[in-house]
């Protein structure tokens, strides 16, 4: 009798289970009139704006053109991995030759690289448009008017790591006070000395929404201590480019000037006092939707 019943069970649970599988594979199926699957899941890395303000504004732009989008949060190496089994369809935000080089090595062969939409991806020092230097070799012999101090962000950034080992030594910078501590301590600095009008040096990268938000220039780096411009790239999982020919087009197609990502980010990030990006996002591509409607043709 035992043994009936855990066989009728299993026999159950077999037919449950190729229900399931049939209705699973009916839902992935499921196509749009331009060829693509309905369904599709973005990879976004936590804490990374750029991408989370590309991948806010795709899924926009794909809900309104039929997709169901689902935006899922992760570290880079999870991300890069699950791309190889089609837990997740794409990524907006490999930083390449440099960043993310060692998880292309590892995976790309499983990848697809869509192309740069941005190549403008870098570290920088930053000062105040108006500041009386231009250049990094100006820095030092011009410290006290900026209060001998360069602010700096996390103790444990790459950014962090580059300033200390090549800018510092590279421009003489040993003697000014060189302060770490966070990303919004950093901006906190930035927005107390833009509003005394005074000036100030800090650390910052390439895109981020502080340059839409206060008069800044980036420091000339002639001895090319903080590296090379990167370029920020889609990059589909194995099956990508069945799944979604229409969209692999469109992001191979994608391109997003620095200008635009920094209004983009500053709506998001810094004007706006939610996380519920959707409206701010919105009401961004109504300002800017001869753009947006371009991502798409």
């Amino acid at each position: 009798m035992k043994h009936r019943t855990i066989t009728g069970a299993l026999a159950l649970g077999a037919v449950a289970a190729l229900a399931l599988s049939g209705c699973a594979t009916s839902a992935e199926a499921e196509t749009l009139d331009n060829g693509d699957r309905k369904d599709v899941t973005i990879a976004v890395f936590n804490g990374w704006d750029e991408g989370i303000a590309a991948s806010e504004l795709w899924k926009a732009v794909l809900t309104e053109q039929g997709y169901d989008v689902t935006l899922e949060y992760a570290d880079p190496a999870p991300v890069y991995s699950g791309l190889t089994t089609d837990d997740y369809d794409v990524t907006l935000d490999t930083w390449l030759p440099i960043t993310h080089a060692d998880y292309i090595e590892q995976y790309g062969d499983d990848l697809v690289d869509l192309g740069a939409w941005n190549e403008d991806a870098k570290l920088t020092i930053a000062v105040n448009e108006d500041a009386p230097v231009d250049s990094l070799d100006e820095l030092a012999a011009n410290a006290d008017l900026f209060g001998n101090r360069l602010v700096g962000i996390e103790p444990g950034s790459g950014l962090n790591r580059v300033t200390e080992d090549e800018v510092i030594p590279t421009y003489g910078l040993e003697k000014v006070e060189y302060l770490t501590s966070s990303t919004p301590a950093m901006l906190s600095e930035l927005t107390a000395a833009t509003k005394a009008g005074e000036n100030i040096a800090v650390t910052l990268w390439r895109p981020h929404w502080a340059y839409d938000a206060f008069p800044l220039k980036d420091l000339e780096d002639p001895e090319g201590a903080l590296g090379d411009a990167e370029g920020i790239h889609a990059f589909g999982g194995k099956s990508f480019e069945a799944s979604f020919p229409t969209l692999s087009g469109w992001l191979e197609d994608f391109e997003m000037d620095s200008e635009l990502l920094f209004s983009l980010e500053n709506a998001m990030f810094n004007e706006a006092d939610t996380d519920d990006y959707g409206p701010v996002v919105e009401q961004w591509i109504a300002d800017n939707q001869e753009y947006v409607d371009g991502l798409t043709e």
